[in-house]
């Protein structure tokens, strides 16, 4: 008596329920044919494909693959030397099945380009066989339901080289297409409006950027903000504080996109509905503005800030840096004083103490305020422009009017960095100039 065959072993990782399937697909099948570039020419002109790769094998041999446009599966097209059993392979049936959700059309667009089809389309249903449970059925008499049905519209079609492929529509598929049609255009939808949301979304932003500059004998400046996506967090302003003085101010929110510029919109909605006591009290506005922004804000939100007061008669400029970028003020003798930061960040903390400090600007002076997206702007080597940059083209420029000097620091700041920019851009100056008298 023979020893008893070994127990079948048990497949223990396929019971194991977190057990993750693998992916699989079919990627490429490979058509023999005996023209490379004329099948090319019928795949691509005739039937629509586009060309996937051209390659030349470790044979020696060369390859073409080509696919469907909006299909996965690839079609290596190969054509064998003669005296090979794979020539004997041309013009066969590939048994290879084409699916799509509208045989009748496809076989009306592909006549027309002269591909040639054995038979025109014709409809097919089979019921699946189950056996086993019409025995229980007629066994136990329970009630068992009708099998699935297969139903679709099949013809078969040649390449030059009477390779045949069938070409079918399927029930199942059909449908399913047609939901994923549904589902594209739905999403086609709904980013057509999210797009116009943030187009609406910015045009509001852009109102809040100072439309008019309040006028002023002794200081001549300009600003500009712009945003690296439809709507940022970056946000300057000028702020009227009587007859003879200005408010100038320069921010960077933390983030970026919609969530930086809602909390741009919260802080300076603070800053202009309490500036009134910014011109005797500076201090108290700006804690004001803290605690405001603290408690309307989430804990992790913060905001730098440049404010500053000039005052028209004195050229006096008060001034709380809340842990913004340094400002640069250029005199006119050519010495640099930077404005470094007198106090920390908005809306990390509740009790907040704010510090000020002050200058005198000289007829000739240059004052820039500005945020990191100018410094921080990348070239292709990863090179930051940098405060140098900046300081250098303020010097050379320095005799040009506001405006003019923001254009060429724009400017330089661009082709420096001539890429997608990843941050908003924004910048400040001002110019003391010498009364007229």
């Amino acid at each position: 008596m023979g020893s008893p065959s070994p127990p079948l072993q048990r497949n223990e990782s396929a019971s194991l329920p977190e057990r993750q399937e693998l992916y699989l697909r079919i990627q490429a099948v490979d058509v023999f044919v005996r023209d490379l570039e004329r099948s090319l020419e019928f795949y691509v002109n005739q039937l629509g494909f586009k060309l996937v790769s051209d390659v030349i094998l470790q044979s020696g041999q060369r390859r073409l693959s080509v696919a469907p446009q909006d299909g996965s599966a690839v079609l290596n097209l190969i054509a064998p030397d003669p005296a090979s059993e794979a020539f004997q392979l041309i013009g066969r049936s590939t048994q290879v099945v084409f699916v799509t959700d509208d045989v009748a059309a496809q076989y009306s667009e592909w006549r027309k380009r002269g591909v040639r089809f054995r038979h025109t389309p014709r409809l097919r249903r089979i019921k699946y066989q189950q056996q086993a449970p019409a025995r229980l059925a007629s066994q136990t008499g329970m009630f068992t339901e009708e099998p699935p049905v297969w139903g679709g519209v099949f013809t078969r079609f040649e390449d030059l080289d009477q390779n045949s492929f069938a070409l079918v529509s399927l029930d199942e598929v059909s449908r399913a297409i047609e939901a994923q049609r549904r589902a594209a255009q739905e999403k086609m939808e709904a980013e057509r409006r999210a797009a116009r949301e943030l187009e609406i979304a910015k045009e509001v932003q852009l109102r809040l950027f100072p439309q008019s500059l309040p006028s002023l004998r002794t200081l001549e400046y300009a600003g500009v903000c712009i945003q690296a996506r439809q709507v940022g967090g970056d946000y300057y302003d000028f702020l009227r504080l009587g007859e003879e003085r200005l408010g100038l101010v320069l921010g960077d929110i933390s983030g970026k996109g919609i969530a930086a510029a809602l909390l741009m919109a919260n802080l300076q909605a603070n800053l202009r509905t309490q500036y009134a006591m910014a011109l005797d009290e500076p201090e108290r506005f700006l804690q004001s503005v803290n605690q405001l922004f603290y408690e309307n804000t989430p804990d992790n939100a913060y905001a730098s800030l440049f404010f500053a007061v000039y005052d028209d008669q004195t050229r006096r400029l008060r001034y709380a840096n809340c842990g913004h970028l340094s400002a640069l003020l250029l005199r006119n003798d050519g010495c640099l004083l930077k404005l470094a930061s007198t106090c920390t960040v908005l809306g990390l903390f509740k009790d907040w103490e704010c510090s000020m400090a002050e200058c005198r600007l000289e007829s000739g002076d240059v004052l820039a305020l500005y945020t990191d997206g100018i410094t921080e702007s990348l070239n292709s080597s990863g090179e930051e422009f940098g405060e140098d940059r900046l300081l250098d083209a303020l010097e050379r420029h320095c005799r040009l009017s506001p405006q003019a000097l923001l254009d060429v620091i724009v400017g330089a700041v661009r082709k420096f960095s001539p890429h997608e920019q990843h941050d908003d851009i924004t910048l400040i100056v001002a110019r003391c100039v010498q009364i007229s008298r």
